[in-house]
């Protein structure tokens, strides 16, 4: 029997078990490691979702426990399985695991791609922040004005009780409220239910994509980080960031995830420089020559003006920690709307939020949205509140009001995705939802 470690960060890691290791009786997964997410770690993955040959479930650990635990379990294999990681990083990561005398191992789409009932569009990225959400939500509106019903389903984030989150769906506000999110959550889960669409995410896929084809003419996926699609696509649309040209061929696994793209919508051409636009667009003719390239800004909507106040801004927070972008597009907003001044929130940081400002030294004068807990969003309220600023700017697509007391009104900066020119996505999707819907009737 094969003793396996999976290395993760609280998603792949469990759908990888779930599609490839739970059922084998040749193998016995002896823990899960976790990184990225605050206190994911030092838990228990349950046996209820472990499955018979794992009574007492599996223990999840920190990373950096990694070389003791391959000495100490006799681990013949290590399993990658988490999003957003430089190449090198992933080759570091293997390093350790071979010098500890372990395989080490990434599975694939045809190992952990679930066949649906349903056509399915799913939509990836190549980097966190390259602005899947709104091309998401773009196709989600496209696929309702067609008279179908869509069901969404999100890339896990089950930070919290894994039973709970087994299977989650939500159709209203009062149902995320109900199922006590984190802030992460939050910022993908409020703006498709407002539109209309019903969301489903939590641990088992397999529950989550027989209830979601329950109630759905389509599926859409939405990939979390620049992860490839946990449910096979009959159109996959990948979306490429000028703003940081050259990481579509860096991270893991975004480049496969382009590599696998019908469709690449090349966003941020109104941000970026000429240049780095051409550079991006050269570069997907060359990794995926047949795919239709879209064009697209995401322009930043925040009524009224800034003129004369010193502002702080909260982006987006995985965009700006693992994703490493040093602004999001509450300082695009409050730049056009004449802000005096960007406060630096970084002397101001207290507790868990001074700590991801320390893991995450290249974040700007900016704070992250980070909310993994009710301590944590204690913290970023504090953080807020100590800040000599007249005014916050919120570029995370969640209502921030709504959790935390700041001491300062917020302004949200909301923002959309719009095509530049031809082909758009309601052209590459017209010939599939003429299809689609001849075939639900």
């Amino acid at each position: 029997m094969r003793r396996i470690v999976i290395m993760g960060a609280g998603g792949r890691d469990f759908h990888v078990f779930a599609t490839v290791f739970r059922d084998d009786p040749t193998v016995q997964v002896v823990a899960f490691t976790a990184t990225q997410i605050p206190g994911i770690d030092d838990r228990t993955y349950p046996a209820s979702l472990a499955g018979p040959q794992y009574p007492d479930g599996i223990p999840i650990v920190p990373e950096e426990r990694l070389v003791g635990l391959i000495a100490d379990q006799d681990v013949d294999e290590v399993v990658f399985a988490y999003s957003d990681v430089a190449h090198v990083d992933v080759m570091h990561a293997a390093s350790i695991a071979l010098a500890a005398g372990a395989d080490f191992r990434l599975c694939g789409p045809d190992a952990t791609m679930l066949p649906s009932t349903r056509p399915v569009v799913a939509i990836g990225a190549v980097r966190t922040g390259c602005g899947k959400s709104q091309t998401t939500r773009a196709v989600g509106q496209l696929l309702l004005d067609a008279g179908l019903r869509v069901a969404l389903i999100r890339h896990p984030m089950p930070y919290g009780d894994l039973e709970a989150m087994r299977v989650q769906r939500f159709a209203t506000l009062a149902d995320i409220d109900a199922s006590d999110p984190t802030v992460e959550e939050r910022e993908e889960y409020e703006a498709p239910v407002a539109m209309g669409m019903v969301m489903y995410a939590g641990v088992d896929y397999e529950g989550i994509l027989r209830a979601a084809e329950s109630e759905a003419d389509v599926i859409v996926w939405d990939g979390g980080n620049n992860d490839f699609p946990f449910v096979r696509p009959d159109l996959m649309i990948t979306v490429v960031d000028p703003l940081r040209p050259g990481h579509e061929s860096a991270y893991h696994p975004g480049e496969a995830t382009l590599r696998m793209a019908d469709v690449v919508v090349v966003n941020k051409v109104d941000s970026a420089s000429a240049e780095d636009v051409e550079a991006v667009v050269a570069a997907v003719g060359r990794m995926v020559p047949g795919a239709v390239v879209i064009r697209a800004e995401s322009p930043v909507t925040l009524e009224g003006s800034l003129a004369g106040q010193r502002v702080l801004v909260v982006e987006d927070g995985p965009t700006l920690t693992h994703g490493g972008m040093p602004f999001g597009a509450g300082t695009v907003a409050a730049r056009a709307a004449g802000a005096a001044e960007i406060i630096d929130p970084r002397p101001y940081a207290v507790g868990s939020i001074a700590d991801t400002y320390a893991k995450y030294p290249g974040t700007g004068p900016v704070l992250p949205a980070m909310g993994y807990g009710d301590a944590q969003l204690a913290d970023l309220a504090e953080t807020i509140r100590r800040a000599p600023v007249d005014v916050v700017v919120s570029g995370t697509p969640m209502d921030l009001g709504r959790l935390i007391e700041v001491g300062h009104p917020i302004r949200r900066a909301s923002y959309v995705l719009r095509e530049v020119g031809a082909p758009t996505l309601a052209d590459v999707l017209a010939p599939h939802v003429e299809r689609w819907r001849a075939t639900t009737g």
